[in-house]
């Protein structure tokens, strides 16, 4: 059955004829389809175009659909388009993992427009406390998430991961206490090195490679073989890998040269000088965590006290080993303040003072991690 529908091209029911269909018989049957007809003709009366009515309705369905993204979906573009902003592919991976690991399993398949502050509060609340920092910064990335969401009209309202007044008085304040990482005391490098070495496998490479410079882990993974000079033995950082963004020079002694040496023809294919074994990709700070807990329970094992810092009672830390350099060069040495400082790249108070460091304190800096190489092997 069909009904008469007369409209001008501006949508206005007129003299213009156009016809919709009722339905086919048998699956409507007569009756039906002269009460929908008779609705039809109703609203044709009132002046409403059932056709463009439908239209309109199926382009809001359309619409709607189209809105109905997922967190995950979401934050999927939003972490291409940070991996196109953070040099650092460390933080990068960061965004990745803290999402996946605290957020996705709970809110990853919602849609993102149906997600309340009560949801992130949840997500955020079993980590609040323990994982304070770790919490914090996810709760940055959800924002940032819903901020796109919102910019592309996927949810309306204000932000559910928005701070003050609004998770603030829900997860509330920490008061902040400040740890160092735990490390190991200098007395025993030597028989954790000797350890070390009976490892295999580029993580132990990557791991003595950062005690003998002292540098942070993020670097060492993202070095190349073309920052490394072995004519001068030094390793040069560019700017856009390092924290302070300034170009950095690492002097290297002649154990992490022959490290470098022994591994450079199983990985001068690679990007990297200490790459990961399954994809070739960066290592992770996973990698070096989980050799050290390993090594450690090897230690318990032998009925010993295993790598524990005895100041916290905790396993040790890869970055905690920057501090075991720095306690050995502050007793056990008579080297300046300033070179022990900036071979841990640590910003100087005065601009001149580190500008002058960065040439003219370069080879004692070089005997410096001589004796510290030398050190780590009595």
């Amino acid at each position: 059955m069909v009904v008469e529908i007369r409209a001008d091209e501006f949508g206005k029911v007129t003299s213009h004829r156009r016809d919709i269909g009722l339905g086919s018989y048998p699956e409507v049957s007569l009756a039906e389809a002269r009460e929908r007809a008779r609705e039809l003709k109703m609203k044709i009366r009132s002046g409403i175009d059932p056709i463009q009515q439908k239209q309109e309705k199926f382009n809001m369905l359309a619409i709607a659909k189209h809105r109905e993204k997922t967190f995950s979906e979401c934050a999927q573009i939003v972490i291409n388009n940070k991996a196109r902003e953070l040099k650092n592919e460390k933080h990068i991976n960061q965004w990745a993992t803290t999402l996946e690991t605290y957020v996705y399993p709970f809110l990853g398949d919602r849609i993102i427009g149906s997600i309340t502050k009560i949801d992130i509060a949840s997500v955020l609340e079993p980590i609040w406390q323990e994982k304070n920092e770790t919490a914090k910064r996810l709760r940055g990335r959800i924002e940032t998430i819903f901020d796109y969401a919102k910019a592309m009209e996927y949810f309306s309202g204000d932000n559910p991961a928005l701070w003050k007044g609004n998770l603030e008085p829900i997860l509330g304040n920490l008061k902040q206490v400040s740890r160092p990482h735990p490390s190991l005391p200098y007395e025993d490098i030597s028989s954790f090195m000797k350890h070390l070495r009976q490892k295999d496998g580029i993580s132990p490479k990557a791991l003595e490679f950062v005690i003998l410079t002292a540098y942070r882990s993020g670097e060492v993974f993202g070095a190349t073989w073309n920052e490394i000079d072995f004519e001068n033995c030094v390793w040069t950082i560019p700017k856009e890998r390092m924290k302070s963004n300034k170009e950095h020079r690492v002097p290297l002694a002649d154990e992490a040269i022959v490290l470098l040496k022994s591994i450079q023809t199983l990985h001068q294919n690679s990007q990297f000088i200490f790459p990961a074994p399954r994809n070739g990709g960066m290592l992770s700070d996973m990698a070096l965590t989980t050799l050290i807990k390993r090594m450690h329970q090897q230690k318990l094992n032998e009925s010993s006290l295993g790598y524990i810092d005895p100041k916290q009672n905790r396993v040790i830390t890869t970055h905690g080993f920057r501090s075991t350099f720095r306690d050995w060069s502050a007793d056990l040495t008579n080297y300046p303040r300033e070179v022990c400082e900036h071979v841990l790249a640590h910003k100087l108070p005065d601009d001149v003072e580190a500008a002058y460091l960065r040439g003219a304190y370069l080879e004692k800096r070089k005997s410096l991690m001589a004796d510290w190489a030398r050190f780590c092997n009595s």
